[in-house]
Formats: structure tokens, sequence, C-alpha cells
């Protein structure tokens, strides 16, 4: 049996393969997607608001994809090993829209480390489980809400402030940084007046 274990980082993936020998029965190749291989378009929107929020995916790294795709073809077994978060688990899912032909019949999980020594990725290789598909929706969300802020706000970011350039862009988070700075600047002069 040949097994196909994929990892985020190449990093990751040398110290991975290396705990992970002999642990499993067969051949195991371990490789790495190099983070997201499908992402929102960058010049469009990319979500269908219309169509229930609907995201867009389009190949971001097409020569990761092309590396991987014969190694996902010839692997009788692939594990998805990306981290353990909601990221990690979108990354997984997205291996399995992208590649979904060559997974066809094959046996695909998702396994999780948590520390990368060999007792964790021992333990990670000992507990393959499916996608699980509330992490995947949460990540999925997040990126689309990136997205619709982010297309709104960051070019009035941008005409604003034009000494930032437009490498800088607004998200979710920024937003709420901005909201809340925005609070205090008003409640301090708001207590400031009292005060006065």
């Amino acid at each position: 049996m040949k097994t196909l274990l994929l990892v985020e980082s190449p990093t990751k993936a040398r110290a991975v393969a290396q705990y992970a020998r002999g642990l499993l029965p067969g051949a195991l190749a371990v490789r790495s997607t190099s983070g997201h291989l499908r992402d929102l378009p960058r010049d469009s929107l990319g979500v269908d608001v219309q169509a229930g929020f609907q995201p867009h995916f389009v190949l971001r790294k097409p020569r990761s994809a092309a590396y991987l795709r014969p190694l996902i073809r010839q692997a009788d077994r692939v594990l998805l090993g990306m981290d353990p978060d909601r990221e990690g688990e979108a990354i997984a899912w997205h291996i399995t829209k992208l590649f979904a032909a060559e997974l066809q019949g094959k046996t695909v999980q998702r396994v999780v480390f948590h520390e990368i020594t060999r007792s964790g990725v021992q333990r990670g290789l000992q507990s393959p489980r499916a996608l699980d598909r509330r992490l995947v929706k949460a990540a999925l969300a997040r990126r689309v809400i990136d997205r619709l802020i982010g297309y709104q706000v960051s070019p009035r970011l941008w005409a604003a402030m034009k000494s930032l350039g437009k490498d800088f862009a607004a998200g979710r988070v920024q937003i709420a940084a901005l909201a809340l700075l925005s609070a205090e600047e008003d409640a301090w002069e708001v207590t400031t007046e009292w005060t006065s």
C-alpha cells in the first residue's frame, strides 16, 4: 500500500517524515502543499451574494498542484495532515475538491499533529478521521466575511491614508480594532468634556 501524507510546509514535511518512518504499513511519502492551493480570486469579489454568499475559489498555486497531482494519483491512501485549526481543515477540504478525480476510490483521511515529535506524529497517525465539516464551514465563512468587508473598506482606507499604499488591506480583525479605537476616542472626548 502506498500512503501519501500531505502537510502544509516543507519544514513540517521533513520532520513528520522522519518521525513517521515505520509507523504505517507499506511505502510512505510525506509532501507539502505549501499552504493554500486555492483561494478567492484577486481581481474580483469572488463571492456570489445573490446565491447565498457562495464563494468561487480559483487555483492560486498551479505549480504545487501540478507537482502533487501525480503523487495523489499513484497513492492508495491519502492522509491530510494540515494544522489542527480551521485553516488547516480548510486546506484539507480544498485538497479534496481540487483533486476530486485523483482521489476517487481512494481512502482519504484527516490526521492531526498537535506536536511534531515522534509520539505526537504516532498519536496523529493512529487516530485518522473524516474532515470536520463544522471547521471547514467556519473557515469558509471567515474567508467570505473578510472578503466582503475588505472589498468595501480597503478602497476607502487607501483613499484616506495614501501613505500606507495599496499593500494595506482591511479585514474583519482590522475593522473591529478600528471600531474599538473609534468608540474609545468618542468616550474619551465625552469624558474630557465632563471633567473640564
